[in-house]
């Protein structure tokens, strides 16, 4: 019988720099881990093979709920129980809106949303029941997922409703004992190259660039926002991956996590500076709004409305 000091996390997206840092901090720090990979490249169990003695490989596709239920069934089977369920898969195209077809636009949203819904409708039967009650979500969202960002308008998208969807599942089980906490981390850097099947992972591995049609092909252009800021961060000093799969880990032996969790100085003066922005244009905007009428009793919507 496992104590109960012992977390079993399950993480999906675990063989991303992120979600592997993530496994091991939580297997170094003596927790049980089901690393789930992606079922659509080859070699993602293999992959997995030999990480640790306490740590089960599994390969799902997080866009087909029937798979989704299979590794929580064989999770359930090696450790006996489910702690935590972490989210950190993610699918983006470099693109103007315009630009992104229909296929590559469902594409985003059938990854980033709807499979982070098939891992919350797969799991939370299990955790509303579970002996003891409670349980924890961590699901990953990212400062797209507050700002817009050129470039990647459809990513934004799945990202904001990531957030919405999160908040919302918060208040409904919540009564129930059951957390979530949506992290959002900075740029995070790779910490040591990925030995994958394939060489070495380009550094921005999880996007998609799509060249540009001529009418946002200006090195200028809005739409190669999301490009040169890229070719920026490059040069920059961003969040260590291992440091960000510190802070998650201690946040799930949070006893009373917050419902999200800023991870490196990108991402808190991102978002800080966004809520500045929305703040001023309230302000700035406020004096349009006119008394409706059960406000003002007599229904005179401001000074010359007839």
């Amino acid at each position: 019988m496992l104590s109960d000091l012992v977390i079993v996390h399950r993480v999906f997206g675990a063989t991303g720099h992120l979600g592997r840092s993530i496994c091991r901090v939580a297997l170094k720090r003596g927790d049980l881990v089901t690393a789930v990979g992606n079922r659509t490249v080859p070699g993602e169990e293999a992959s997995m093979d030999g990480w640790h003695k306490n740590c089960q490989g599994l390969v799902c596709d997080v866009r087909v709920a029937s798979t989704v239920k299979e590794v929580l069934e064989k999770c359930l089977e090696c450790w006996g129980r489910v702690d935590r369920v972490v989210n950190c898969t993610g699918y983006g195209i470099i693109g103007a809106c315009e630009d992104q077809d229909n296929h590559e636009i469902r594409a985003q949203f059938t990854t980033n949303t709807l499979g982070t819904l098939n891992i919350l409708q797969s799991t939370l039967p299990y955790l509303r029941t579970r002996p003891g009650g409670g349980g924890h979500y961590l699901l990953f969202s990212s400062t797209a997922g507050t700002l817009g960002i050129p470039g990647l308008g459809p990513y934004c998208a799945t990202k904001w409703a990531i957030e919405g969807l999160a908040e919302s599942l918060l208040y409904e089980v919540e009564p129930l004992g059951i957390k979530v906490t949506i992290v959002i981390p900075g740029v995070s850097r790779r910490d040591e190259p990925d030995e994958a099947l394939h060489g070495p992972a380009p550094m921005w591995g999880h996007f998609l660039l799509k060249p540009p049609e001529d009418a946002y092909r200006a090195t200028s252009s809005p739409a190669q926002h999301a490009t040169r800021m890229i070719d920026w961060l490059k040069y920059r000093e961003p969040t260590s991956a291992v440091r960000c799969a510190e802070i998650v880990w201690e946040l799930a032996h949070c006893v009373h996590p917050p419902l999200r969790l800023f991870i490196g100085n990108h991402a808190v003066e991102a978002i800080r500076d966004r809520l500045r922005s929305t703040i001023e244009e309230i302000e700035d905007w406020k004096h349009l709004n006119y008394a409706s009428r059960d406000e003002d009793g007599g229904g005179n919507m401001g000074e010359g409305a007839e």
